[in-house]
């Protein structure tokens, strides 16, 4: 796949997999489900499910830093900016900080894959789910799978080629 496929289908995925509601239930859901996830595998992550003006679930795992909840932060703020999966960032722009000319504060900010959009209908954009610990393409792809799953929806159907 091309860059430019990798950046249509993440377009897909920001404009598909859109939740029905997000609310406490729905983020302790799909959170846990990351965090069985990591402990099954091994993966130290940090994961993060918030509205915009809340924090609804973050986890942890072993093997995880203070550096891990601070890339989520400033994921969050790119996702809630930008309006995109901070992985569409990367492959939009490359992992290269932002200009100063863009007001995107490198300490506030930063093009790293692993937030994604929480979209619900009738609303838009209204939070985000966040991953940090692992390669962006893979942050960004436990994100997707656990919100596939939530859905009903085949991740392979969702999935971005490995890297």
């Amino acid at each position: 796949m091309t860059t430019e496929d990798d950046i249509a289908l993440v377009k897909r995925q920001e404009l598909e997999l859109v939740l029905p509601a997000l609310d406490e239930a729905v983020a302790f859901e799909i959170g846990s489900s990351i965090r069985a996830r990591a402990l099954e595998e091994g993966l130290s992550l940090v994961v993060d499910i918030r509205t915009w003006d809340r924090q609804l679930f973050f986890s942890a795992t072993p093997g995880t830093s203070a550096d891990n909840a601070e890339w989520v932060r400033r994921k969050i703020n790119s996702v809630r900016r930008f309006q995109r999966a901070s992985y569409r960032l990367v492959l939009e722009r490359g992992e290269v900080p932002f200009s100063p000319q863009s007001g995107a504060d490198v300490a506030d900010y930063v093009i790293a894959g692993g937030g994604f959009p929480l979209r619900v209908p009738g609303a838009g954009i209204i939070g985000s789910l966040t991953i940090s610990g692992l390669p962006g393409r893979k942050d960004h792809g436990v994100a997707v799978d656990a919100l596939c799953d939530h859905l009903g929806r085949n991740r392979a159907d969702y999935a971005l080629s490995e890297a």
